[in-house]
């Protein structure tokens, strides 16, 4: 089949004296480290066009996706089914949902849409022929599990094993990093997607905007040759650049140069194709809330931790509750965007690596990549298994509110979606 591509970015840095967001707190940054974009990447075969953005934000709402969504099918005519949007999770970027004590911030979001709808018609513009492949290494050094397990049982998210009640890691990390290329037929590289799971909080909680490890990466392609990279984050609720056994933080220089050295190994082997068929499926589902006790909403359930202002989450919960008993579900959108047989499984929420190596696991003999922050954003999804001790992660507050099922309820639909592609043709 004939397969065309096209690649572009724009800038989305916020203007100084705009709020931020990733911390919590209500942070009003006076430099910027790095500038953040919105990049896209459109694939058309012979039958469809199938597109991702991805944006230096912290998440994306669901509404804003599909503003996105009809802006584009408005503008260009290309169907909004096949379009995914997923953030980098980026804790140092700008207001563009409630977080903590920052509201978002509406005039911001529309440029946001705007620049989205406006750097995916340029995608589309230069697309051209071209061939693509796939490859992937591994990293053990840039990402590690963050939830340290006690001798009573409970977690410690962020803890330290100079604690004398420190008993191991919870859970694993996703080690695989993933490269979808694209070149010209000549060979000059077009762009690419990179998959890799680790939270990137770095300048969370200073008076910065960046890009962060993500940032650093895309740049650290560029200066190799690779015009446009679009990182997609995968299940990385509980894993982070702090070792927790040594208390040390790895930089997010040295994260993306790290990623990016390892990208570069990966292109030199890859081996390319111009036969592709593209795919786009998703699924809405309905996930449950959690149902909470007395001592949940004042956060002295055994395991609770709340982070940087107790306060803030106490003055959450009335709108949260009301929210809760008013809406009963959790809509959530599930998405897999398919070139043959590798599929990017779209997840909108922070959600546990046990869940991403599930999918991969479980999709199996098909190449399943997990995307999230992706599609929206419904908050931590840890594993069930979790829940039964507690952390961060769990604690019941805007960020986490669903029923410990959500995180299967998620996987299954994605398993359920990439299997169907042995015979569903879009």
């Amino acid at each position: 089949m004939s397969f065309r591509a096209g690649f572009a970015e724009v800038e989305i840095t916020p203007l100084l004296g705009t709020h931020k967001i990733g911390w919590i707190q209500d942070i009003v940054p006076d430099q910027v480290v790095d500038p953040l974009f919105a990049r896209a990447a459109v694939f058309t075969d012979d039958r469809r066009t199938i597109a991702l953005l991805q944006l230096d934000t912290l998440s994306i709402r669901w509404t804003q996706v599909n503003d996105i969504r009809r802006r584009i099918e408005r503008q260009f005519g290309i169907p909004g089914d096949g379009i995914m949007v997923t953030a980098t999770h980026n804790h140092a970027g700008p207001p563009i949902a409630n977080c903590g004590r920052v509201a978002r911030n509406a005039e911001y979001i529309e440029q946001l849409i705007q620049r989205c709808v406006a750097v995916f018609g340029q995608a589309l513009a230069g697309s051209q022929p071209a061939e693509w492949g796939f490859g992937h290494t591994f990293n053990f050094q840039v990402a590690l599990n963050r939830r340290i397990v006690l001798r009573d049982g409970t977690v410690c998210t962020h803890g330290s094993f100079s604690n004398p009640d420190a008993c191991y890691l919870e859970g694993p990390i996703d080690p695989t990093v993933s490269v979808l290329a694209v070149r010209a037929p000549q060979g000059q590289l077009r762009g690419c997607l990179v998959n890799y799971s680790c939270h990137p909080t770095h300048h969370g909680g200073d008076q910065c905007f960046s890009a962060g490890y993500p940032g650093v990466l895309a740049r650290e392609l560029r200066k190799a040759g690779c015009p446009c990279t679009l990182y997609l984050n995968g299940a990385s609720g509980n894993v982070h650049t702090s070792d927790p056994t040594t208390g040390d933080d790895l930089g997010m220089e040295q994260a993306g140069t790290a990623l990016a050295a390892d990208v570069q190994a990966v292109l030199a082997a890859m081996h390319f194709s111009g036969d592709a068929e593209l795919r786009a499926q998703s699924r809405t589902l309905q996930l449950p809330y959690r149902m909470v006790t007395d001592d949940e909403v004042r956060g002295t359930v055994r395991g609770a931790q709340r982070f940087v202002d107790p306060q803030c989450y106490d003055d959450s919960m009335p709108a949260l509750l009301a929210r809760i008993s008013e809406r009963r579900t959790q809509p959530a959108e599930v998405q897999v965007l398919s070139l043959n047989d590798y599929h990017i499984a779209g997840i909108p929420a922070e959600y546990f690596v046990e869940h991403g190596l599930r999918i991969k696991t479980e999709s199996y003999p098909h190449h399943a990549l997990v995307a999230a922050q992706t599609n929206g954003m419904v908050g931590y999804v840890p594993t069930q298994a979790a829940f039964t001790r507690g952390g961060y992660e769990t604690t019941f507050m805007t960020g986490s509110k669903l029923a410990p099922e959500a995180g299967d309820l998620l996987a299954d639909a994605a398993i359920a979606l990439i299997r169907q592609t042995d015979s569903v043709m879009l």
